[in-house]
C-alpha cells in the first residue's frame, strides 16, 4: 500500500556533501511513518512555502531562508552552537537532541579513557617504543580524582560511572549541581577550587561565549602539576597554545583529545606527533540513529498532538 499523507512534508536538511542523509530519513521515516521525511532537495516551492518543521544536522542556512512558514528545528546532535551562529538573530525555534543513549555511550568512552590514563597506559606504550621493561606502581582508583567540567545529562551519566568504578568526583557547572557523593561547585569563583583537587579533568562542556578559551593558561595553572586533561566536548573550550605549552613544561602530563577547533585536525597541527598527546577523530559519543529518530519521532508526535514545542535551546545560554 502506498502511503498518502494530508500534512506537509518534513525536510531533513545537511549540507550537500553529508553521507548520512539517506540512513537519517529511513531511520525517522520508520520511527514516525504517519510522516513524510524528505530530502530537502526532493521539496518542490509549494511544498517549500507550506514546511514548519525541518530535521537539520548541520544544515545550509540558505537552505533553511528558503522555508518561509518554518517555526522550528529538531537537531540531530546534542551540539548546537554552529547552528545558532548560522542563524544570527533568527526567531526559530531550535530543539537539540536530549538521547539517553548518547549520555550513555559518553559515560563509557569518559571512563575507557580515564582508565587510559589512571593506570599509565601513555607511559607503557613509550616504554614499549625504548623496549623498556619497569613496572609502575599501582594507584587505586580511590586516591585519584576525576573532576568533570559540565554536569548535564552526559556530565551526571558520566559521574556516575567513574563513582561505580570506585573514583573520587568532582563535578563543575555554570550553575552549582546537586548530585549524591560528588562534590559540586558552580560559577567562575569556584572553578579554581575544583582544578586546583583534579588528578584527570574530563570537558563535557558545551561551547558558549562563557566557555570558549574556558581552558586557558590561567586556568590549567590551577590544575596540579602532573595532571590530565580529557576534552570530549568542543575544541574551542581549550586554547590550543595554552595546552602545548603546559604540555610542555609538564605541567599537564597527557591530554586525550577528541575534538578540536578545525576538523579533520590538520596534518600540520603539533598536536599528530606530540608525544603527550592521544588524538582521536571525533568518536568518544556517535549518535545513535535508532535512539535518537525515535526521540525526534516522538517529539514532532507532541507537536502534532498538543501544539507545543519541545524545550528549545536558550539562544543566550547555547544550549
Amino acid at each position: 500500500m502506498i502511503a498518502t499523507y494530508t500534512k506537509p512534508p518534513i525536510p531533513f536538511i545537511a549540507t550537500a556533501d553529508y553521507a548520512k542523509t539517506g540512513q537519517w530519513i529511513n531511520a525517522l521515516q520508520q520511527a514516525i511513518p504517519q510522516e513524510q521525511i524528505v530530502a530537502f532537495s526532493s521539496l518542490n516551492e509549494q511544498q517549500r512555502q507550506s514546511c514548519q518543521m525541518a530535521i537539520v544536522a548541520n544544515p545550509d542556512p540558505a537552505d533553511i531562508l528558503r522555508l518561509p512558514q518554518l517555526v522550528w528545528l529538531h537537531s540531530v546532535w546534542a551540539g548546537v552552537e554552529r547552528l545558532l551562529a548560522d542563524l544570527g538573530t533568527s526567531d526559530l525555534k531550535i530543539v537539540r537532541l536530549v538521547d539517553p543513549q548518547l549520555a550513555d555511550t559518553m559515560a563509557e568512552a569518559v571512563l575507557a579513557w580515564v582508565l587510559y590514563l589512571h593506570r599509565d597506559m601513555p607511559a607503557y606504550a613509550r616504554q614499549q617504543r625504548q623496549n623498556v621493561w619497569q613496572p609502575r606502581d599501582y594507584i587505586k582508583p580511590q586516591d585519584k580524582t576525576v573532576s568533570l567540567l559540565g554536569l548535564g545529562a552526559l556530565g551526571e551519566a558520566a559521574a556516575l560511572r567513574l563513582l561505580a568504578a570506585g573514583f573520587k568526583v568532582n563535578g563543575w557547572s555554570r550553575s552549582k549541581k546537586s548530585i549524591e557523593h560528588v562534590s559540586c561547585y558552580g560559577g567562575s569563583a569556584e572553578l579554581p577550587q575544583m582544578l586546583s583537587q583534579t588528578d584527570i579533568l574530563v570537558c563535557l562542556l558545551p561551547l558558549t561565549a562563557d566557555t570558549r578559551g574556558l581552558l586557558n593558561a590561567a586556568t590549567l595553572a590551577f590544575l596540579p602539576k602532573g595532571a590530565a586533561l580529557i576534552n570530549f566536548a568542543r575544541g574551542a573550550i581549550v586554547e590550543d597554545a595554552a595546552l602545548l605549552e603546559a604540555l610542555d613544561s609538564q605541567q599537564l602530563s597527557h591530554a586525550v583529545l577528541d575534538v578540536f577547533s578545525q576538523e579533520p585536525l590538520p596534518p600540520e597541527q603539533a598536536y599528530w606527533q606530540h608525544p603527550q598527546v592521544t588524538v582521536l577523530p571525533h568518536i568518544s559519543a556517535p549518535t545513535d540513529l535508532t535512539t535518537a529518530a525515535a526521540i525526534v519521532a516522538g517529539n514532532i508526535a507532541h507537536y502534532r498532538k498538543t501544539g507545543q514545542l519541545p524545550t528549545s535551546v536558550d539562544s543566550l545560554r547555547g544550549y
